[in-house]
């Protein structure tokens, strides 16, 4: 029979394990891609015999899914940190929000630009990944609706407004944070207190401005 103890330190190993093929994968996606990275080159990477990563996870993208449901529950522990309000009618609680995006973006470079990557070869891919994020979307909406009841104006249903600003920062981080157009297009990288700045006024006055017509 085996021993509680036992039992607890193949856990612990096989977590262990886990984190490993995660960790290697990141710097893995970071050196080659997604697309062109291997099984076999996290494993490697990972310093774990090829055979372990299906204990774990059943393919590259399930991996990939688990590497973005860890950084969402990530995400989720930032409300509890000070200065977070849900209060969208508060440009200050807007800058917020922004700052812990572009940080976010910042420090999950490798797998953000993974997630692009498997999206666009893979619609089944994306069709899961939009369904993970979608609670996301629903969080603005909610944040988006103290606008209203503010007596501010929104420019459309907030889920959809919700939709479109996510949509847009997400271009906007491919392409100043995670691509190249600020070397090409600039002469200069963009610092967070630019991209901050920038990102705040436009939704600021995009969900509070005056009509177009």
């Amino acid at each position: 029979m085996t021993g509680t103890g036992e039992v607890g330190v193949r856990k612990a190993r096989a977590a262990e394990t886990e984190v490993a093929l995660k960790e290697a994968a990141k710097r893995v996606f970071a050196r080659t891609g997604y697309l062109k990275a291997k099984i076999t080159d996290i494993t490697t990477e990972a310093g774990r015999a090829a055979g372990s990563f299906y204990s774990h996870f059943s393919s590259k993208e399930d991996l990939l899914e688990a590497l973005l449901a860890d950084m969402l529950a990530e995400s989720d522990q930032r409300v509890e940190e000070p200065g977070h309000s849900p209060d969208f009618s508060d440009p200050a609680a807007v800058r917020w929000h922004v700052a812990v995006y572009v940080r976010f973006v910042r420090r999950n470079r490798a797998v953000v630009t993974a997630l692009h990557q498997a999206g666009m070869v893979d619609e089944r891919f994306a069709e899961r990944l939009r369904r993970m994020l979608e609670p996301n979307v629903r969080d603005i909406a909610d944040h988006l609706r103290h606008v209203r009841e503010a007596g501010g104006r929104l420019p459309g249903d907030p889920l959809v407004v919700a939709s479109a600003m996510i949509a847009m920062m997400s271009e906007f981080a491919r392409t100043w944070l995670l691509g190249d157009a600020g070397e090409r297009l600039l002469g200069r990288t963009l610092d967070d207190e630019e991209v901050v700045d920038t990102l705040t006024d436009l939704v600021v006055h995009g969900i509070g401005g005056r009509p177009a017509v």
